[in-house]
């Protein structure tokens, strides 16, 4: 890429707030050295390390590579066997302790997450804790080396403070004594040299007999070196050059254990300082609210809400901008101040930074070419010590670009064709316009001329833009409408600015009619534009709010959906517990009965009737109510003797035995069984009453209270022939019909099933039998067959 379009569309200034995110100066260099480029297999690679360091941001917060220092010298320098100094020794602490804080925070919480492009990175880091730890021990400070980073210099230390505390006590006792006020000009240990003096007056020399090591500049005073120390002070001295070396020997057994780690520390320092390179890019797309653009294969643009990332972020006007599909040549036009340059220069500045690996502050799904080079003809060119004008310095860029632009490359022009005569100007502008559409160059250019607008309107692969301008407050909207060429709108704002409307009625008439009218149509055009525009706008609120409102009707379905699904659910495991209470009890009540009708034990048989119904009403408490509610209310005077009932509470069906009482019970006899029974529990069925022939009908009801006591619930034909069978079977189920029993139980045992098999195919033929069944579990098996009525 040239290095003049970075400097025209201020590529440079992204560079600084790039570095200024990186936290190293290994990070910052990298940033520095950041350029586009074209292949578009590396370019994707880097929007995806970008786009994977800004998701981890996003989830757990920025990381800090401050401390990060380039150990290359020291590296080579142990490559070549030599010892390092604490410092150096402090920064590889640093670096390793960076490693560990950054392999920390790649960590991964689910060990099933998805892939990162930086995993491999981060993978390859190597902290190198044990190091780490030897060199802390040992490192306090580049000035100081621990008492415990060896034994030697442990003993070595303590014996200097012993020397220390018996030199101190020499000389205290010196300064401390009678005489020693005397001679001494001050009572104070100092030292001279590195070794302990007192200062003593000169007119006592001699009263001091010692080593004289320097003096006051007035000469007053002494620093002399008490004999009585001058053997500790040796002893001092010595033990501190025995320190030094111990420290020397420490220092390159620290560096030997480095220098056996040169690889990883090497490695370590490299992926550091590109990660510190990549999140500062992340961070950049967080400050700039920017995101991943997609780069197409056809050298298609399509800037969704872009915006200018050097202007103020409160202010800037988000555009829309399209070129590469319907036309490979955009033609901007309207006043001046309107945003036509800030246009141009979005435009290649985030086609630079989309090829540098960043992200961009544009809308999510914005789409990128790759173009081998950009050419930006924007601004004042004029050169005074080339003696150029500003026309000829926009020709010379010009010319350049006509020698090296190809189909790869995309070409800004900002006001084409100005400085010079109009009609000249313009038909040059046309001539290069057309050149750079011929071969492919995706092209914007800014111009005032009205020839361009009409080349626009009237060639195919061009199309017109305008920058919006409210004329009424004078101000640009900075609004780009493709589509629609703009319109200069001087006499309108220079009447706004106080121009004599006779001066401008006078100019008007200068102007050609053709152009006139054309600048007329324009403005048209751009209000319908506006009118169109506004109405997409609102369809786009209205299509958002019915998405929102068909995503919420879709959850709400689901929601109940799933609440209906629970609730059946929990309805059927509860009908099945229901079922199987009932079963259970039913078979009880049956056995109860049975042993009851052969030891006329009624007792018993109430027990286990009040039994079933307690237990029905509990379990079917709401579908009693409900049946009860929906029920027809019956008078007493209604229920008489021998009259047909259905016992709401037990779901059988049976006849009355006695007259109402006082509180509304009545005997009812259900087959064997007798219950009494409230009316308000009955229900009186719609059947016609049993006439026995030669009987009048005041005896129905005897007839019908007689069969039901000698009806047994069951009938039992082993033993019979299949015709004896039958013709028992026939009187017993006439019987068992009259006395309304809901169902009786045939036993016929199970022997070779013919008796089994004859039964069952004459019920199939009696109109008043609802069906028939093999006795379950407890009623036979298949030894019986069970009979309901209809």
């Amino acid at each position: 890429m040239n290095k003049k379009v970075l400097k025209t569309l201020e590529y440079n200034k992204i560079i600084d707030r790039l570095s200024d995110c990186a936290c190293s100066e290994l990070g910052k260099e990298k940033c520095r050295k950041l350029e586009p480029i074209s292949d578009l297999n590396k370019i994707k690679k880097l929007q995806k390390e970008t786009a994977d360091a800004l998701s981890l941001v996003w989830q757990k917060g920025s990381v800090s590579f401050s401390g990060l220092y380039d150990i290359s010298a020291s590296l080579k320098r142990l490559e070549i066997g030599s010892a390092l100094g604490a410092g150096e020794l402090l920064k590889i602490s640093s670096l390793l302790k960076i490693a560990l804080r950054v392999k920390t925070f790649a960590r991964k919480e689910d060990a099933d997450g998805e892939p990162n492009s930086l995993d491999q990175l981060f993978d390859s880091i190597e902290p190198l804790s044990n190091l780490n730890s030897e060199i802390t021990g040992c490192i306090l400070s580049e000035d100081e080396i621990a008492d415990d980073a060896s034994a030697n210099l442990k003993n070595i230390r303590r014996q200097i403070k012993i020397t220390n505390d018996r030199i101190h006590s020499q000389l205290n006792s010196i300064i401390n004594s009678q005489s020693g006020r005397t001679y001494l000009q001050d009572a104070l240990i100092t030292m001279r040299d590195g070794r302990y003096c007192v200062p003593v007056k000169q007119e006592y020399r001699s009263a001091v007999p010692g080593m004289i090591h320097d003096q006051s500049s007035t000469g007053s005073t002494l620093f002399i070196e008490p004999m009585a120390v001058v053997n500790l002070n040796n002893t001092l001295r010595e033990l501190a050059s025995k320190e030094a070396d111990e420290i020397q020997v420490i220092l390159a057994n620290l560096s030997i254990l480095c220098a056996e780690h040169l690889y990883e520390l090497k490695t370590d320092m490299d992926i550091l300082a590109e990660l510190d390179f990549i999140f500062a890019r992340a961070i950049l797309a967080k400050n700039m609210k920017a995101s991943e653009p997609i780069f197409s294969n056809n050298k298609q643009i399509n800037i969704k809400q872009g915006r200018h990332p050097l202007l103020d972020p409160h202010k800037v006007v988000p555009i829309d901008i399209h070129l590469g599909k319907d036309f490979t040549l955009l033609i901007v036009t309207g006043p001046n101040t309107g945003g036509k340059t800030v246009s141009l220069k979005t435009v290649g500045l985030l086609t630079l930074m989309g090829q540098s690996g960043l992200h961009i502050p544009a809308f999510e799904g914005s789409m990128l070419a790759v173009f081998n080079e950009v050419f930006a003809d924007i601004g004042d060119e004029q050169s005074i010590e080339q003696s150029l004008s500003t026309f000829s310095a926009h020709m010379v860029n010009t010319v350049n670009i006509l020698n090296e632009a190809d189909e790869n490359s995309l070409v800004l022009f900002d006001e084409l064709g100005a400085g010079t005569d109009p009609v000249e100007g313009a038909a040059l502008g046309i001539s290069i316009l057309s050149f750079l559409k011929n071969i492919g160059t995706r092209t914007m250019a800014t111009t005032h001329y009205s020839e361009l607008k009409l080349f626009a309107l009237s060639t195919d692969g061009v199309e017109n833009a305008c920058c919006e301008f409210n004329v009424e407050t004078l101000r640009p909207t900075y609004k780009l409408l493709i589509g629609i060429p703009g319109k200069s709108n001087a006499f309108a704002i220079s009447s706004k600015l106080g121009l004599p409307d006779y001066i401008i009625d006078d100019a008007k008439k200068r102007i050609d009619s053709e152009n006139e009218k054309f600048e007329d149509v324009i403005a048209k055009l751009e209000e319908s534009k506006l009118t169109i525009e506004k109405d997409r706008e609102e369809i786009a609120a209205y299509k958002s709010q019915i998405k929102s409102l068909k995503r919420d009707y879709e959850l709400k379905n689901k929601r109940l959906d799933e609440q209906r699904e629970k609730i059946i659910t929990k309805a059927r495991e509860e009908a099945v517990d229901i079922l199987k209470d009932a079963k259970e009890l039913a078979d009880e009540s049956i056995r109860t009965i049975n042993q009851g009708s052969k030891s006329h034990n009624t007792k018993a048989m109430e027990k286990s009737r009040s039994k079933l119904g307690s237990k029905l009403k509990e379990n079917q408490s709401g579908l009693s109510m409900k049946a009860s509610a929906a029920k027809k209310k019956h008078k007493p005077s209604e229920f008489k003797i021998g009259t047909g009932v259905k016992v709401l509470s037990l779901n059988l069906k049976g006849t009355i035995s006695t007259l109402p009482n006082a509180n509304g019970d009545v005997n009812v006899q259900m087959g064997i069984l007798n219950s009494k029974v409230n009316i308000s529990d009955l229900e009186i069925l719609d059947e016609p009453d049993v006439k026995a022939p030669g009987l009048v009908r005041s005896n129905t009801g005897k007839i019908k209270m007689d069969k039901a006591k000698n009806v047994k619930m069951e009938l039992n034909l082993i033993g019979k022939t299949v015709d004896e069978a039958i013709f028992e079977l026939d009187k017993y189920l006439d019987d068992a019909y009259i006395a309304h029993l809901p169902q009786v139980y045939i036993i016929h045992g199970k022997g070779t099933g013919a008796l089994r098999s004859a039964i069952q195919n004459h019920l199939k033929n009696l109109s008043y039998v609802k069906s028939y069944r093999n006795g379950e579990h407890g009623e036979g098996g298949a030894g019986a067959t069970v009979v309901t009525f209809k």
